[in-house]
């Protein structure tokens, strides 16, 4: 009996231990999940996407990423990419002990007009007629490395917003050029008014402010850093330096006159030590010597908002074609004696103050007229090649 009395004590214990006796375990608690997709990978900025999504054992859910806010724990909605690259839409859904999460990614791209080499036909002034997203694809001759371009144009009621890299059209760095840098992509913002107005005195031209923005998306620099200073250490056999010079400098060179200090290509442009290519004259690109309507397209957009135009005007005395003259003349006569503060010798046009406006063509003081009822600037065959000053205010956006 003792015996079976133990025996019969352990076989309880067992039982108890074990959670025998008929008992059951515990159910665990459901787990959420979550899933999310898109009925595109990729899409033109400005475009929808329909994201859906579903979950199980969730009671609550919470987007983040590119889109934000609580959702409901099955649905869909339509959303709007306006972020270029990648659009990440993150989704997580909880339920009472546990929590699943689900992302998809949207890849947004800008579809852009391919202007490569394109000549323009458009003379509208208003920026807002431009308004689309612009690329090129062109080439550095000497230097055989390829290159794309850009230009974004978004118009508001008043003002265009410009978005540049500053690379060209048209290949450039040609055998003829001498650049002293190499010309990279340099990202910049404008903003032009949409309908300038002229103030009540021009400006001058500054070297601290870009000139303009031409339609392919390069900056406009007319005033070289270059004079007169035959005490400078690196003054040429002619006493001129090609850089360093202040607004206050005397006798200020013409690049487009003194081309062999400067080393344009043939779209007379060269390179900035920060590696802004740049033009100083007529680019040869954007216009052409066909023109069409009213003369030549709108090639761009002066610091103060008037617009650019080519060289051709339709003369209305001859019903024919032709370029507009610059207003502007050599001096005659001698600079003077020559000394540490004067070129001396005869008005040869190399120097800023060689030339004078004397109204002899088309042209006002500042390289622009009003034409078919609209003021613009254009580009000359001569000095001053674009503008000389400006009628309207200029942007604090073309600061340097």
């Amino acid at each position: 009996m003792k015996i079976r009395f133990l025996s019969i004590s352990l076989i309880s214990f067992l039982l108890i231990s074990c959670g025998g006796g008929g008992g059951s375990a515990q159910a665990p608690d459901p787990v959420a999940t979550v899933s999310l997709s898109s009925n595109n990978s990729e899409v033109e900025i400005g475009s929808p996407v329909m994201l859906s999504w579903s979950s199980t054992n969730a009671q609550t859910c919470l987007a983040s990423g590119n889109w934000s806010g609580t959702k409901a724990v099955s649905g869909s909605e339509e959303i709007i990419i306006n972020q270029s690259g990648m659009n990440s839409f993150n989704l997580t859904c909880s339920g009472e002990s546990s929590s699943g999460s689900a992302s998809v990614v949207v890849n947004g791209v800008i579809l852009r007009i391919d202007i490569t080499n394109d000549i323009f036909s458009n003379r509208s002034s208003d920026c807002a007629d431009y308004d689309e997203n612009y690329r090129s694809s062109v080439r550095d001759l000497t230097r055989v490395i390829d290159f794309e371009g850009y230009l974004d144009i978004e118009a508001s009621e008043e003002y265009c917003d410009i978005y540049s890299d500053n690379i060209p059209n048209h290949d450039f760095n040609d055998s003829s050029a001498n650049f002293a840098h190499n010309a990279i992509e340099v990202e910049r913002v404008f903003r032009v008014k949409r309908f300038p107005e002229q103030a009540s005195q021009n400006t001058e031209i500054r070297r601290n402010t870009w000139d303009a923005l031409m339609l392919n998306g390069v900056v406009v620099d007319l005033k070289s850093a270059g004079c007169y200073s035959p005490s400078s250490p690196n003054a040429n056999a002619d006493g001129n330096i090609a850089a360093g010079c202040g607004q206050s400098a005397q006798w200020n060179l013409v690049p487009l006159e003194y081309t062999s200090m400067f080393g344009v290509d043939l779209h007379n442009a060269h390179v900035q030590g920060d590696g802004t290519y740049h033009y100083h004259g007529n680019p040869n690109a954007m216009f052409d010597e066909n023109p069409s309507g009213d003369g030549s397209p709108f090639i761009g957009f002066a610091a103060d908002g008037f617009p650019i135009y080519g060289s051709y005007i339709l003369d209305d005395t001859t019903g024919l074609y032709r370029k507009v003259i610059s207003g502007y003349s050599l001096k005659e006569g001698s600079r003077g004696t020559q000394s540490n503060t004067n070129p001396g010798g005869a008005y040869t046009g190399i120097y800023e103050e060689d030339w004078e406006w004397t109204d002899a063509g088309d042209l006002d003081e500042c390289n622009g007229m009003t034409y078919k009822g609209q003021y613009g600037y254009y580009v000359t065959n001569s000095y001053p090649y674009i503008i000389n000053c400006f009628k309207g205010t200029i942007d604090s956006s073309f600061s340097k």
